[in-house]
């Protein structure tokens, strides 16, 4: 079975192919930054806006990449939430508009499954069950993973999502969006030893997170710091290193906590903030320790992109489960609420 899949569900366009046989043959990511950076963030009516100019040409830039006849297709695949609500609608009407007209079967792929199924198209791809850790921009959560499908949350974010707590606390510090890649650069050059922020949440028991207040604590140190210092630039590369220690030591400790907590020993990270180096070396070392295992996909299938909604997509219409014309996206979604492809039945 070979499934185009569509990702509109924030500010980056994506389309891929993957063949059931060869896997990933196709894909193609167009990022929105430059049209958002003037305003430090998203502008949700800008990014609907850009998805409909970009989306098709990249259908078309893949198929002719791929040497893909639409006739090909087997199956389409869009998110179709969580998300921005005018977004996930330019995706999956594209998405149920082109498997109409090829007379194909369509899936509306949960946005988060996406993330957590992107490492397995990797090699070596984990084996169920495991533990994920999905930490993003609107995203922290800790799920337990039996299959796909069979989902338990463990714990996530009560306030700020880890990506975003990275995102205003580099506005903070005066860095240009997006904000959490430059962070981690300014990181690169703090002292590790200058500041110390708290670790919120880890003197207690529990899965859950809080990082609004690190960015606040950052704010606090700023105004503090900075009037005073004699070098201000090297300032603001400790807070941003002191910021990224207290969230990679906070992820770490609460993902040990969870392989414990569900008795697994196999750990897979996914979301935009996977990406970070210092995160995944801390990872790595922590859970190694323990005798454990970790997985990430690739950085450029950390961030939203289509691989990963034609991956999670062909495992469900590969399953029989396709959606009717009139299945509408969701800007929420919980994710315990999906279906377990091996005992789902075709949806009319």
């Amino acid at each position: 079975m070979r499934v185009l899949g569509i990702e509109t569900s924030c500010d980056e366009t994506g389309v891929a192919i993957y063949d059931g046989d060869r896997g990933l043959i196709a894909h193609a990511i167009y990022s929105q930054i430059e049209i958002h950076a003037q305003y430090g963030g998203v502008v949700p009516e800008l990014a609907s806006r850009d998805h409909v100019r970009k989306a098709l040409p990249l259908i078309h830039q893949v198929l002719e990449e791929s040497e893909t006849a639409p006739s090909s297709i087997d199956g389409v695949a869009y998110t179709a939430g969580p998300g921005l609500i005018g977004a996930l609608l330019v995706g999956s009407a594209l998405g149920r508009s082109l498997a109409w007209a090829w007379g194909r079967p369509a899936i509306g792929v949960h946005h988060m499954e996406g993330h957590l199924l992107a490492p397995l198209i990797e090699t070596p791809a984990p084996e169920f069950p495991f533990v994920a850790l999905l930490v993003s921009g609107g995203h922290t959560q800790l799920v337990d993973v039996a299959g796909i499908g069979e989902y338990r949350v463990l714990g996530e974010s009560l306030d700020d999502a880890a990506g975003e707590a990275f995102d205003k606390t580099a506005k903070i510090l005066g860095l240009p969006y997006p904000g959490g890649p430059e962070l981690a650069k300014l990181a690169e050059h703090g002292d590790p030893a200058r500041f110390r922020f708290p670790r919120p949440m880890t003197d207690r028991p529990g899965l859950e997170f809080s990082f609004s207040g690190l960015k606040t604590f950052a704010l606090n140190c700023l105004r503090t710091e900075l009037p005073k210092a004699e070098d201000p630039e090297q300032t603001r590369a400790d807070i941003a290193r002191a910021f990224e220690e207290a969230v990679v030591d906070t992820l770490v400790i609460k993902c040990r906590r969870a392989l414990k907590t569900a008795g697994r020993r196999r750990l897979v990270l996914a979301g935009g903030v996977s990406a970070n180096r210092r995160l995944r070396e801390r990872m790595n070392a922590a859970i190694a320790a323990e005798g454990g295992e970790t997985y990430y996909p690739r950085p450029n299938f950390c961030t939203d992109n289509g691989a990963m909604i034609a991956y999670a997509g062909w495992h469900r219409l590969q399953a029989g489960q396709h959606e009717p014309l009139n299945f509408r996206p969701k800007a929420r979604w919980p994710m315990e609420g999906l279906s377990c492809v091996q005992s789902a039945n075709p949806l009319i």
